[in-house]
């Protein structure tokens, strides 16, 4: 038997379950575990600004393709701690990391010494396992059992804990033996599909919701091949947008109070069936669940089984992986149309795309400052149906899901239920990171971009090249928006005169000079017609120098997104002129028709 340092044959299981590339910042507790990293090559680190920035950094890095699982190394203490919010990101969107962290040696763990906590315990709300392991020869079973657990059922995140002791301590282990474990998904059976079917067959007006389970099993040209042959419209929820490209006939666009399209919604309440598939029911997708589920009957599947029920009682659950569902669905699907047992669905998925052509926003305005609907717009124009779009929360992830296209899975990577400011540009990292070859365009209102600002000079670094769209107008825009039903605009306000940059106004803090500063290029746009030229002036910048590009679109102060007030689907309030001609709405996926 060869040995080998714990450290060492930790790194050897990471490279034997497939992993390539590490985020994180050493220290001292951790510092065994690089230096096993370094000596075993194989795997490529990208070190962080700071520990959350690596977390989200793995989370882009694992939303990015199927099979990719990030991997986030810090020391102990306050690196595990700033490891929560990645991990409770990652819980919560059912997207599988990898946190690994040093600790004090086993025999003061709990002897308050230096940088001591128990993350373990901090972690367990926010992960599928977390654990110190405290014997140097669980070591391998531990991070065995981590990537099983990983990729096994609902997909999620994992922290292991290893004091510098453990690491430095010389084991029995063969790495060429190693074996990843059987991973265990759920499969629905045939006749489940069956009675799944009947109901659906039994229904006038049916929808499927695709969720991100879909995207997360790989599934999504089984969503397309499913529509396509049973004629039923698909709503993606915001996880699973792209599952279905925005162009397709099928397509019924987005419901929910925010991220979602008018002619969605209307769509959602004609209809009578509802098939979700791979989501749970978001708050911000459903809105008050007695509107939501009115008249209507639901069919839900879900990895979890935990899952069916947790917002309201379908009519039937099935607990499956959504990939070896839609199989089936599919196959049974092509037995019952060759039998001329499928409804004719023809007139009800056009009354769908007549009302995606009819009930559009407008997004074509000259004003200056610039609305932000125009800046949506000219990212259609210039950014085509193979960019990565990459955003986390506020009105600019809101209005651009109401208005950007997004045409294939993981296409839009967004953190969907924790959505943490900040998150943007270490996820854009992550993302550019896995996949090169890929365009890569991220989305943050100013207060986003601020959060992790540091994290740039990561990207100036490693030379890991973006273009970051940042909408600025020095306000916590959703939060004021919000502030509304409480009649203030309260501790919501970021203008001041910067001392520095007068030519500013009252926007504040400099994004050009700070962006450059951390070793990025920037451009600042204040005309909306410029808009395009920035776009493609950014694409050539991050092509030459290899280096994240912002182009800063200065926005009017004030602008209120569409969303509900009332936590009501049907009443959506619409703040903004609608589309009333084309040229209203020019890059909309459907001629506007009036």
């Amino acid at each position: 038997m060869a040995r080998m340092t714990a450290a060492r044959a930790a790194v050897e299981i990471l490279k034997r379950e497939g992993v390539t590339d590490a985020f994180g910042v050493p220290g001292a507790a951790i510092n065994p575990f690089y230096a096993a990293l370094k000596a075993s090559g194989g795997i490529t680190h990208t070190l962080a600004r700071h520990v959350e920035g690596a977390s989200h950094m793995a989370e882009g890095y694992t939303r990015t393709s199927p099979g990719n699982i990030g991997v986030c190394i810090g020391t102990s203490g306050p690196a595990g701690t700033d490891m929560i919010t990645g991990l409770y990101s990652a819980t919560g969107d059912s997207v599988p990391i990898l946190c690994i962290t040093g600790q004090a040696p086993t025999a003061v763990i709990h002897k308050e010494d230096f940088q001591a906590v128990d993350i373990a315990s901090i972690a367990a709300p926010v992960t599928k396992m977390a654990m110190t392991v405290l014997e140097a020869a669980q070591v391998p079973g531990a991070f065995q059992k981590a990537f099983h657990l990983m990729r096994s059922g609902r997909p999620g995140p994992v922290l292991i804990d290893l004091p510098i002791d453990v690491q430095q301590t010389e084991i029995e282990f063969d790495p060429d033996t190693y074996e990843p474990l059987p991973v265990h998904r759920p499969a629905a059976s045939r006749a489940q599909i069956e009675k799944a079917f009947a109901l659906l067959n039994a229904a006038e007006r049916p929808l499927v919701v695709a969720g991100g389970g879909v995207i997360n099993a790989d599934a999504a040209d089984l969503l397309v091949q499913f529509a396509e042959l049973t004629g039923v419209p698909v709503v993606p929820t915001l996880m699973g947008w792209g599952a279905i490209p925005d162009d397709h006939e099928l397509n019924a666009g987005m419901v929910g109070l925010q991220t979602s399209h008018r002619y969605g919604n209307a769509t959602f309440l004609e209809s009578d069936f509802v098939l979700g598939i791979g989501n749970r029911w978001a708050n911000r997708h459903t809105g008050r669940i007695d509107v939501y589920t009115a008249g209507r009957t639901f069919v839900h599947v879900d990895i979890e089984p935990t899952q069916i029920g947790r917002i309201f009682a379908p009519d039937y659950g099935i607990a499956s992986d959504a990939r070896a569902a839609l199989e089936l669905f599919v196959e049974t699907a092509k037995e019952l149309r060759a039998a001329g047992r499928l409804p004719d669905r023809t007139a009800w998925a056009a009354g769908a795309q007549h009302r995606r052509a009819t009930l559009q926003r407008r997004t074509h305005f000259d004003d200056v400052p610039i609305k932000p609907q125009r800046v949506y717009e000219e990212m259609n124009r210039a950014f085509g149906p193979e960019t990565r779009y990459v955003s986390t929360i506020g009105l600019s992830q809101i209005a651009g899901a109401q208005l950007l296209h997004v045409q294939r899975p993981r296409h839009w990577i967004n953190c969907g239920q924790a959505g943490p400011l900040g998150w943007t540009v270490p996820a854009a990292l992550g993302v550019a990171k896995a996949d090169p070859d890929v365009p890569v365009v991220a989305l943050s209102g100013d207060y986003d971009f601020q959060f992790m600002i540091e994290e740039l000079a990561v990207g100036a670094q490693h030379r890991i090249p973006y273009i970051h769209v940042l909408v600025n107008n020095a306000y916590l825009g959703l939060i004021r928006q919000a502030q509304r039903a409480f009649d203030i605009d309260f501790q919501v306000n970021l203008e001041f005169e910067n001392i520095n940059s007068p030519e500013l106004g009252v926007y504040g803090v400099d994004h050009v000079k700070v962006a450059e500063g951390l070793g990025c290029k920037a451009i600042r746009v204040t005309d909306p017609n410029e808009l395009g030229a920035a776009f493609e002036e950014a694409k050539k910048l991050a092509a030459e120098h290899r280096v994240p590009v912002i182009v800063e679109a200065i926005l009017e102060r004030v602008t209120n997104i569409a969303m509900s007030t009332t936590n009501d689907i049907g009443a959506v309030v619409e703040f903004e002129d609608l589309a009333t001609e084309p040229g209203h709405a020019p890059t909309a996926v459907r001629p506007l028709e009036v």
